[in-house]
């Protein structure tokens, strides 16, 4: 029923997905350019519309009353940014004893204009063993865009590349520069 009402609502505002999630994996989805809180709501209706049970981190700012338990409920776990809490290790761990356990992240970490993406989620996925799965949010076409997933390789300057190339497609609710890539 879930699923329904997302397609509905999707549906319903002009949205549209092209692609789809991995179902026989575990994967670590970044979506993007995170430019707006309506990244969110898209980004949930299509993993809903996708029948797909992804997990996601938050600041945690979010999990406080009277909201907390909402995110919770979707997947959500707060994290406290302002803290250096070894987040990939302990996000591995989950990935490790969760057969599974699937991820979305924003690469830019906020809303706000970067200058360089934060590398965590390229970390995470390299020692979990996973593939990255890239999710446009479209808002030019109104289309989530969900190409094949990527492997990542012995060279994270090349891998990143390819990410960066996929994202500067893509026309954000509030349009940004997608940063270069260089360490």
């Amino acid at each position: 029923m879930f699923q329904s009402f997302c397609k509905f609502i999707l549906k319903l505002s002009g949205w549209k997905i092209s692609g789809s999630l991995p179902t026989e994996h575990q994967f670590l989805a970044i979506v993007g350019p995170h430019t707006s809180n309506w990244d969110f709501i898209i980004g949930v209706l299509a993993r809903g519309a996708l029948g797909a049970k992804v997990n996601f981190l938050g600041k945690h700012q979010l999990f406080i009353p009277p909201w907390g338990w909402f995110f919770k409920a979707i997947g959500g776990t707060p994290v406290d940014r302002r803290k250096s809490n070894n987040l990939v290790d302990g996000v591995v761990h989950l990935y490790q004893t969760d057969p599974s356990f699937s991820l979305a992240l924003a690469p830019e970490g906020t809303r706000s204009p970067v200058k360089r993406w934060k590398t965590g989620f390229y970390h995470i996925a390299s020692k979990a063993g996973v593939p990255i799965v890239t999710v446009g949010l479209n808002f030019g076409s109104k289309t989530v865009v969900i190409p094949n997933g990527l492997e990542t390789s012995d060279d994270m300057e090349f891998d990143m590349k390819q990410i960066i190339s996929f994202y500067r497609s893509i026309e954000g609710r509030h349009p940004k520069a997608i940063p270069d890539f260089t360490r």
